[in-house]
């Protein structure tokens, strides 16, 4: 089977940054069941081929395991972990970052109007069956590591061909609007981008609706459907998961961090810090210093 030839390829070429000799493909693999993490999910195609990872965006919850792919079409703000993992029978997984430009191109091969566009943007986030076909074509995406001098001629068909796999799939949709420079998802992208880049500072919300071309009615609704938060608490999301950074390497300086990313009230940042991550700022810098292990 497609899955089982996956797995054993994956475990054979897994790295510990999870890079691999193929731009854009990754490979990741866990022996334990890590703690939640706060992460930027990037746009991507992550199929797992063993174990289960679950990853929260906002209020919605995504659960997928083996034989089963996410698509992330914006770069969000998710908090993830695996589930299911162990040193005799680690998670493996494989991903392919989603390039607009490539998604675009392939759009443009396409019969005019074979697909109707959505009034609205589907969420940022989605998790299907991986069909035959595509575990099929990543497998043989894998198989070029053992063979290195096919990689240049190879990668790029057997990319192109595992896009071309999810534009006609079942979230279709999702990938699509991420080649389409005028669609509800790259509208909101560019909000996201924005707002990413300059989370220490106040916004008015009908200012960044208007730079991304969209009415406020519009904006409000089509983020809050791409991320499952209004822009003000993607805004805040943002600044959390910096400040964790942060805070990792300053544990001693609790209110300076809150104030480097934008928080002006020390209580509020100890308040909103807490309900994000369950611990007050000082107790969990030092629990990221000192983690406690986990159950392998």
């Amino acid at each position: 089977m497609a899955l089982d030839e996956l797995r054993s390829l994956l475990a054979r070429h897994a790295r510990a940054d999870g890079t691999t000799a193929v731009d854009g493909v990754l490979i990741g693999k866990a022996e334990q069941a890590y703690q939640p993490a706060a992460s930027m999910s990037g746009t991507v195609l992550a199929l797992i081929a063993q174990g289960a990872k679950t990853l929260a965006l906002g209020d919605r919850v995504y659960e997928y395991r083996a034989g089963q792919y996410l698509i992330a079409s914006v770069d969000l703000p998710v908090t993830g972990h695996y589930t299911e993992a162990s040193r005799h029978r680690p998670a493996l997984g494989f991903g392919l970052a989603l390039e607009p430009v490539a998604v675009a191109d392939l759009l443009l091969d396409m019969t005019p109007g074979e697909f109707t566009r959505p009034r609205g943007a589907p969420s940022a986030l989605a998790v299907s069956d991986a069909p035959v076909e595509l575990l099929d074509a990543a497998v043989r995406m894998l198989r070029l590591l053992d063979t290195p001098r096919d990689i240049p001629v190879l990668a790029p068909m057997i990319k192109r061909e595992i896009l071309w796999r999810l534009i006609t799939g079942e979230q279709g949709e999702t990938v699509r609007q991420l080649g389409l420079a005028d669609s509800n998802i790259a509208h909101v992208s560019r909000a996201v981008r924005w707002i990413r880049d300059n989370y220490r500072e106040a916004f008015r919300v009908e200012e960044v609706a208007q730079m991304s071309g969209m009415s406020l009615s519009a904006f409000y609704r089509n983020f809050q459907a791409v991320t499952a938060m209004s822009p003000i608490q993607f805004q805040k999301q943002i600044r959390l998961q910096q400040a964790r950074l942060l805070l990792a390497a300053h544990p001693d300086d609790v209110t300076g961090v809150g104030y480097r990313v934008g928080y002006e009230s020390p209580s509020q940042f100890s308040r909103e810090y807490r309900r994000l991550f369950g611990a007050p700022p000082s107790q969990d810098a030092a629990r990221l210093r000192h983690p406690a292990p986990t159950v392998p």
